[in-house]
């Protein structure tokens, strides 16, 4: 089979700071794993990143950075196409058709903008409230067949089938609806030290991510320092969220079923539990590590990929976006 006649995926990562450990075995590890079965676009999402205040030399080493840990964890651009999203034109045009159909009532429902709008000292604008429907035409314009997301992104995608649906339905049959992908393993990595929320990177408490460049010192503390829960017994369980937690990344990392490794500690303790999984951890990022020192000091290699990665996704979204343009009545643009 052709690599255009394979299902298309989409889906990318935000640059706006390093990668956590909760990344990589959420969702980039599963993601490499689908190189031969799909045709695998990764847009790294940088117009996404400035809904929020940041500093635009932090920006573009964060996109570099992130260019660098995707093909470092096995996105192999030889197989997929890695490519920024503010290099392609049509994002921004998509998105505004888009807007065009969709009622702010749905926006203003979304759990992100309620969550980040009413934190503390907010900034809230418009790109804030509109951030979904650019995620709508970031799979749209390149018609994904499916779209990996983890379950604080399933509302935004089900507002990209709608809008798909909405735009097919006012003018005609343009859009695939896409369809969720949820990996088989990973999981969702919550926080080590609120294993109640998500594992991100967090300035206040450092200790509540791994990151991927950390190096194994740090890994090491900050797992010995994980919350875990009361008892000493190494089990998952709906009311031992820490160690459950844990357990799961254990799992993620190895490739072992929680099952077994449960039996390995009957027990042991936490702590003992905690040495290896640290072991485990670092012997897992050891090689991610070693990748990304090489790629990082390489510019040409990385612009070459980023070049032979929108000039892929730039033809693709140019003929969606000439189809959409033409049904939603635009006059032709002379050339």
């Amino acid at each position: 089979m052709s690599q255009t006649q394979k299902p298309l995926i989409l889906t990318g990562a935000k640059p706006s700071g390093e990668l956590t450990l909760g990344n990589y075995l959420g969702a980039i590890k599963n993601w490499a794993v689908m190189l031969e079965e799909y045709e695998c676009f990764f847009p790294i999402v940088d117009l996404h990143a400035i809904t929020v205040r940041y500093v635009p030399a932090d920006l573009r080493r964060w996109t570099y950075q992130c260019l660098a840990q995707y093909i470092a964890c096995g996105l192999d651009p030889a197989r997929s196409h890695i490519f920024l999203q503010s290099h392609v034109t049509g994002h921004a045009e998509l998105s505004w058709v888009l807007s065009c159909l969709t009622p702010v009532g749905d926006l203003h429902r979304m759990t992100q903008f309620k969550e980040k709008s009413a934190r503390p000292g907010a900034s809230v604008n418009a790109g804030l409230l509109y951030y979904p429907v650019l995620m709508a035409a970031d799979i749209l314009l390149y018609n994904a067949d499916r779209v990996p997301v983890g379950e604080d992104q399933k509302q935004h995608l089900e507002l990209a089938r709608n809008l798909a649906q909405r735009f097919n339905q006012t003018y005609s049959e343009t859009f695939k609806v896409p369809e969720p992908f949820i990996g088989k393993t990973g999981g969702r990595i919550m926080s080590l030290q609120d294993p109640s929320k998500k594992m991100s990177k967090s300035e206040d408490n450092p200790g509540e991510a791994v990151l991927l460049l950390d190096p194994p010192e740090v890994i090491r503390k900050k797992i010995l320092s994980a919350v875990t829960d009361s008892g000493k017994e190494v089990r998952r369980s709906d009311d031992k969220p820490g160690i459950s937690n844990l357990l799961t990344i254990f799992s993620a990392v190895t490739g072992r079923p929680i099952e077994k490794i449960e039996d390995e500690f009957a027990g042991a303790g936490y702590g003992t539990f905690k040495k290896a999984l640290a072991d485990a951890v670092i012997a897992e990022l050891e090689p991610v590590q070693e990748r990304y020192r090489g790629i990082i000091e390489d510019k040409a290699y990385m612009h070459g990929v980023l070049k032979q990665g929108v000039d892929v996704a730039q033809a693709r979204a140019y003929k969606t976006l000439s189809k959409v343009f033409r049904k939603a009545g635009f006059v032709d643009r002379i050339r």
